[in-house]
This record gives C-alpha cells, sequence and structure tokens, in this order.
C-alpha cells in the first residue's frame, strides 16, 4: 500500500487567508469599527501565521541527513525513529516532528533541532527575546500580561524569570568575544578616553545580602511594631558596581564657560562632543575590584599602543580612588584622575548654608564665587576662606561642621581637582555618564515598588539592561543564539560537526503520478 502524502498545512493556510479575505468583504463587517476590525485581524491574522509555521516546520520534517549521525562519542546512530515535541512561539503552540537517529545504550541525536536551532526547553527564542526586553522594562508580572495580551504564548512568572536568567548567560562571553575584536581606534577626534565607576544600592532578599549586611540586619532592633522608623531601612541593599567606558572628543571650555552652563541662561550654549563606542554595565555578583579591572582591560582593546589620554571620573569615594589607582598600576597606563565637579558644588552649597540664609542670593554668591576659584586652579583659597570666615564668626563645632566638611573634602581631594588644566586639555570634569547609569540601570528597574531580589535574578536583569543602554542588543542577541546551538546541539556531534540535511520538496513540486487508464468501447 502507498503511504499518504503528508497534508499540506500551505493549501490550509491559504484557505484559511481565503476565508479571512472573504470575512472582510462581506456586510458582516462593514459594520464593524476600526478598532474591532483590528482586533479581528491580529487574533485571526496571528492563527494564520501560526499555521504557515507549522506548515513549513511539517515541510522540513522531510529532510533526511546526507550523510551518517555520528555523536560526540563516536559512535553512529543507525536506528531512526519519528519523534514530536511541542514548541511554544510567539504565534501560538506548533508540533515539531523530527526523525531520531539512536543506536543501543546511546543518546538519540535529532539533526533537525540543530538545524533550526530549537531550545531544549519548551519555549521558542522568540518568545525568550520577548520575555527578556519586556522585564527589563518592568516588573515579571507586567511581562507575563504583555507577553498574553500582544502574542499567543502561554508562560508563567516563574517560567519568565527563568528565561530570563537564561538570556543573559553569554554576556561576560560576548564583551570578551568584542574585547578581542575590537578595532583599533585612531582617529585623533576621540582621544580622550574615560573611565568612570560609582556604585548603586539593590533591595536584596536576606539570603542574597553580603555577610557583613546580613549579621547587620539579623542583628537590627525594631522600635516600632508596625512601621520602620528613621534609620531602620538600612541593611538591606546589597551595593551594585557600576562602571562606563567611552572616548569623546576634547572640548576646550573655560572657567567662566562652566560657571554660565551652571546658571539658567537663555544664551545658546556650544554643542558638546557625544560619548562614542560607550558601555555602562553593573554587577552585583562580581566584586568591585573585578569589575574596575573589566573596564580597564576594555579600555585597554580600545587604545592597546596607549597613545589616547586616559581620564577617570570618580565622586571622591576613597575605596574607589584605591581600586582605581591599583588598577591603573596593575595595568601599566598612566591616568588622570578628576573629582566630579557636581560633587564638590554640593558641598560648597552644604557649606555656603552655614554662612547665609538657604536658598538666598547671598548665598548663591557665595558659591559661584568659590566655584570660581576652584574652576581657576586655586583650590588652597577655597579652603581658606571657608576656615577663615568660620572661624571669625565664632561659630560652634556643630554650627560650622558642613563648612569644615566641605574644607575637608576639597583639601583631602586636592589632587583631583585641578579644573584649570582639565578645562584647557578638553577633559569631562562632570560624572553625568555614570550617574544616568546608575539611574537607568539600577534604579529605576530594581528599585520598583515592593521589589526584593535575588541574586542571581537581579544580575540578569542588571546584564539585560546593561546590553540595551549600550545599543548592544542586536549583536548580543545573536551571539546568544549562536552560543545555545553550540552548547544545545553541535556539542554532541562527532567534532561539534552538525550533519547537513536534504532540502525538503515543496507539494507544488512533489511529482504526481497518475494511472494510465484505456478507453474501453
Amino acid at each position: 500500500m502507498r503511504q499518504a502524502d503528508p497534508v499540506d498545512g500551505f493549501a490550509e493556510a491559504e484557505a484559511s487567508l481565503s476565508g479571512l479575505v472573504r470575512r472582510l468583504q462581506s456586510a458582516d463587517t462593514a459594520r464593524m469599527s476600526h478598532s474591532d476590525l483590528e482586533a479581528m485581524l491580529e487574533h485571526q491574522g496571528r492563527e494564520l501565521m501560526r499555521q504557515l509555521l507549522q506548515a513549513h516546520l511539517d515541510l522540513r520534517a522531510q529532510a533526511t541527513p546526507t550523510g551518517p549521525v555520528v555523536g560526540a562519542d563516536g559512535v553512529e546512530r543507525t536506528h531512526t525513529r519519528q519523534g514530536d515535541r511541542a514548541l511554544e512561539t510567539l504565534l501560538g503552540t506548533v508540533q515539531v516532528t523530527r526523525a531520531g537517529h539512536g543506536a543501543r545504550g546511546r543518546e538519540t541525536l535529532f539533526p533537525l533541532d540543530a538545524a533550526l536551532n530549537l531550545p531544549t526547553e519548551r519555549y521558542s527564542f522568540g518568545i525568550r527575546r520577548r520575555a527578556a526586553e519586556e522585564a527589563t522594562r518592568g516588573a515579571f508580572d507586567e511581562a507575563v500580561a504583555v507577553l498574553t495580551t500582544h502574542s499567543s504564548a502561554a508562560v508563567a512568572k516563574r517560567q519568565v524569570e527563568a528565561v530570563v536568567r537564561r538570556a543573559a548567560e553569554d554576556f561576560n562571553d560576548f564583551y570578551l568575544a568584542r574585547r578581542l575584536a575590537w578595532p583599533v581606534e585612531t582617529s585623533t577626534s576621540s582621544d580622550i578616553l574615560v573611565l568612570t565607576f560609582d556604585g548603586k544600592g539593590v533591595p536584596m532578599r536576606h539570603a542574597a545580602l553580603r555577610p557583613a549586611t546580613q549579621t547587620a540586619a539579623t542583628h537590627r532592633v525594631r522600635k516600632l511594631a508596625t512601621r520602620l522608623t528613621k534609620g531602620e531601612k538600612r541593611h538591606q541593599k546589597r551595593i551594585a558596581q557600576v562602571a562606563a567606558v567611552y572616548t569623546i572628543a576634547p572640548f576646550g571650555r573655560s572657567a567662566e564657560d562652566i560657571i554660565r552652563e551652571l546658571r539658567p541662561t537663555d544664551v545658546p550654549v556650544p554643542v558638546r562632543p557625544r560619548p562614542e563606542g560607550k558601555r555602562v554595565w553593573a554587577s552585583l555578583v562580581t566584586e568591585p575590584v573585578e569589575v574596575i579591572d573589566d573596564a580597564f582591560l576594555d579600555a585597554s582593546s580600545r587604545d592597546p599602543q596607549r597613545q589616547k589620554r586616559w581620564v577617570v571620573l570618580v565622586d571622591g569615594n576613597a575605596d574607589q580612588l584605591a581600586r582605581v589607582t591599583a588598577a591603573a598600576k596593575r595595568n601599566r597606563v598612566a591616568i588622570t584622575i578628576v573629582l566630579d565637579l557636581i560633587h564638590a558644588v554640593e558641598y560648597l552649597w552644604k557649606a555656603a548654608y552655614v554662612f547665609h540664609p538657604e536658598g538666598s542670593r547671598e548665598a548663591e554668591t557665595w558659591v559661584s564665587e568659590r566655584l570660581l576659584w576652584l574652576l581657576c586652579g586655586d583650590a588652597g583659597q577655597v579652603i581658606g576662606s571657608i576656615r577663615r570666615t568660620a572661624t571669625c564668626r565664632g561659630l560652634s563645632a556643630a554650627a560650622r561642621k558642613p563648612a569644615d566638611t566641605c574644607a575637608n573634602y576639597i583639601e583631602h581631594h586636592k589632587a583631583y581637582i585641578h579644573y584649570d588644566t582639565y578645562l584647557a586639555a578638553g577633559f569631562p570634569i562632570a560624572t553625568g555618564v555614570i550617574e544616568g547609569a546608575c539611574r537607568y540601570l539600577v534604579r529605576d528597574r530594581m528599585e520598583i515598588t515592593g521589589a526584593r531580589w535575588s541574586l542571581d535574578g537581579a544580575e540578569a536583569i542588571l546584564r539585560l539592561r546593561s546590553l540595551r543602554a549600550s545599543g548592544d542588543w542586536e549583536a548580543y542577541w545573536r551571539h546568544h543564539e549562536q552560543r545555545e546551538q553550540q552548547r544545545n546541539h553541535a556539542t554532541r556531534y562527532d567534532h561539534g560537526a552538525i550533519p547537513s540535511l536534504t532540502p525538503p520538496v515543496s507539494p507544488s513540486r512533489r511529482k504526481v503520478t497518475t494511472p494510465h487508464l484505456r478507453v474501453v468501447k
């Protein structure tokens, strides 16, 4: 008995399309609003796309290996049997039929799975990508809602969390490959190489806190039973180390230009050069010293001949300064450390309110005058002025504390506030890039109401948001799918060579045989 030809799924899809066209031409739909039409077409159109995908998979199921199927164990798989598996896609659930090649006591191999690069779990890469994209934007519950509303996929919250973690696992490997292949930059328009660092707390589950923070949280004594009082919210966060690396063209300015930029004015200011090749990232798992080392390695790949001027922007944190200095020494590179001007200005404002009423014009004038001294390279005059004024007014130690703190801050960081030199060289003097990264990468997503993160879940989200912020999402996803094919399929075959398959024959190209009939009179 001749085996029946497989059902032509494309013909079924064509019939569905024809039915949809007839419905759109009917009097029924002539009375529908455009929003009802949109909803109908979205639903039925998605089902049509699912039918087409199913038809294509059924067509691919006819393919056979062009040579022997040999596993990584060196054993040829000589026995063949059909196997089916479900695949949840953005268009709905489809069934993948494929031939399994096995041998006694050996793993069964499915070459079509490798050719299609099917994931090991039920969910397609399309779903995994959409889930990862949505999870970087908002809560996991919202990602589930988007998948349910705007696709035919049924994915539970826990499964979304799992696919998001899986989606981020090639982050380090991707940037290692990028670093090794980074083209050597020779343009004189971007000869300033900037590295900048900061830290930002992420609310964590108790088990995910660092040991010292866990201990502090365990021994915390609450004053009230129904609410936390001032200071009792501490010891619930783990610090994420944030880093950024980019190149930028020199932008020479004067002290007066900076003063003018800090004041609201209608006078147009020169257009600043944009950061080039900016990469920003954050990590809770990697120790801060390792993140800083990684940033120096990233910078080294951009400037292997050390022809650029390396600038490190910091906020004055002592531990951070020590790590930066040690990393520069390990990498044998000369760096210029620049203290963030905005942090210095904030200290000046706090000192100003010791001597003048808060919000007064006198306070503003006082700050502007000392800021101009700083920008002109006269930090000593700023320090002496603050301390003399506090002493001459006979202020108590408590009253003059903000002024002394400001003077001490400037004195302690005198080596990093040569703003006159930095401005003349065209260096950036503010940490706007890293401050924006802390806000976008960490605060906007990790500190949403009620969030308490596991370590793996938080790290995955930080990695995925870093990819989006750095403009590397598309390139990363291609890399991730390639790595998944290598892990899930290529490693199962001899020498990692996935067997090639014969091209499928379209139903319209199949040779149709008809019996020869003889006319009997």
